[in-house]
């Protein structure tokens, strides 16, 4: 017995995680530094260089099984360059535009939500399917998906799906916003706030905004954050009515009704706690004390630079999250549904963002 215990304990060391993860952080470290010694020689800006090499390795030679578990630190190198990112944050100018973008994100979700789902039903498809589907577009992408998912008891199947139309979307939009932006001579802060309200997921959101100008990606991030801050209360509200839905008829002191009931209060906060973005706990954080004057000047510029390096080394990693292959399995129909809905909630989207800035 105890001649197991060493052993076991030396697997969760921290060498050993080090070593598990090295090969693929070393591989972002390699994408990172290769887009940014490339980038004054290309038209794409270093992010969307990375963006794209880890998206041609990813979709050609595939990704390593020994590369893989360093290649998924992406998501957290992308949350923690968003927290420090809080440093270059200005509150006085959130706060001049703060009733307008929360009126904004409002809008832009509800009206998302109901969207996607009345063209879901219109389209066929499932119920479970539509109302991932609107998760994902309306609020935070794949994450959306998968806080929805669980509200839902979607199976694996559904989730793929709607993962994949989700995706789908993220690799376009990626690509397409900053051109738009830079044909039509965007605001920088337009431009922050429309991709911010209008795109899916955050590393593209991100990643386009910085694509096109610091400001932007400031805007997009703190845009996209506030729009990321619903999807807790998204997931539980689907938790409550598929509650209702399978809750049974009868005497309300029944057992079966009791029991089905406090599945879903359980259901509910347990959705609403795995769909809160903790990260934004901490770039709120670091905004405060930032504004405070807490954090001096230069502090907050090598905050700011390792936000800037941080992000790059995220954007690799999200490029080799872009698969041809799960965008086929994606399916017409869930990618036109999103496709109709995706045109409308973006037009009204630029509309609100040149009322808001």
């Amino acid at each position: 017995m105890s001649t197991g215990e060493p052993a076991a304990a030396s697997s969760f060391s921290p060498w050993s995680t080090i070593r598990r993860l090295l090969p693929g952080v070393a591989t972002l470290v390699a994408v990172a530094a290769g887009a940014r010694l490339v980038a004054p020689h290309a038209p794409l800006t270093p992010l969307l260089l990375a963006v794209a090499a880890g998206a041609v390795v990813a979709n050609t030679v595939g990704v390593p099984d020994a590369l893989a578990p360093g290649v998924a630190v992406h998501s957290l190198l992308l949350e923690t360059g968003i927290v420090l990112l809080g440093a270059g944050v200005s509150l006085a100018a959130l706060a001049a535009a703060g009733p307008a973008l929360v009126v904004a994100v409002l809008v832009v979700v509800a009206g998302g939500l109901a969207l996607v789902e009345a063209l879901a039903r219109l389209a066929g498809l499932d119920g479970r399917v539509g109302s991932l589907l609107a998760a994902g577009s309306a609020v935070c992408g794949v994450s959306a998906v998968a806080a929805a998912a669980g509200a839902l008891d979607a199976d694996e199947s559904e989730v793929a799906l709607a993962a994949g139309t989700v995706l789908t979307f993220d690799a376009v939009t990626l690509a397409v916003y900053p051109a738009v932006a830079s044909t039509l001579a965007l605001d920088p802060r337009v431009f922050g706030v429309w991709a911010g309200l209008s795109m899916f997921s955050t590393g593209p959101v991100t990643a386009a905004g910085f694509a096109y100008h610091p400001v932007a990606g400031e805007w997009a991030t703190v845009t996209k954050l506030a729009r990321n801050a619903l999807v807790g209360v998204v997931a539980v509200a689907y938790s409550v009515r598929a509650a209702a839905e399978t809750t049974p008829a009868g005497d309300a002191r029944d057992r079966p009704e009791r029991e089905a009931s406090a599945t879903g209060v359980r259901r509910a906060v347990a959705a609403l706690w795995d769909g809160l973005p903790k990260f934004l706990v901490g770039f709120v954080a670091v905004a405060v004390l930032a504004n405070a004057g807490v954090i001096s000047g230069a502090a907050r510029e090598t905050l700011l630079v390792a936000s800037d390096a941080l992000f790059l080394l995220a954007f690799a990693g999200l490029g080799f999250d872009i698969r041809v292959d799960r965008m086929r399995d994606a399916g017409a129909r869930p990618l036109a549904v999103v496709g109709v809905a995706f045109l409308a909630v973006s037009g009204a989207a630029y509309l609100l963002a040149t009322s808001v800035v």
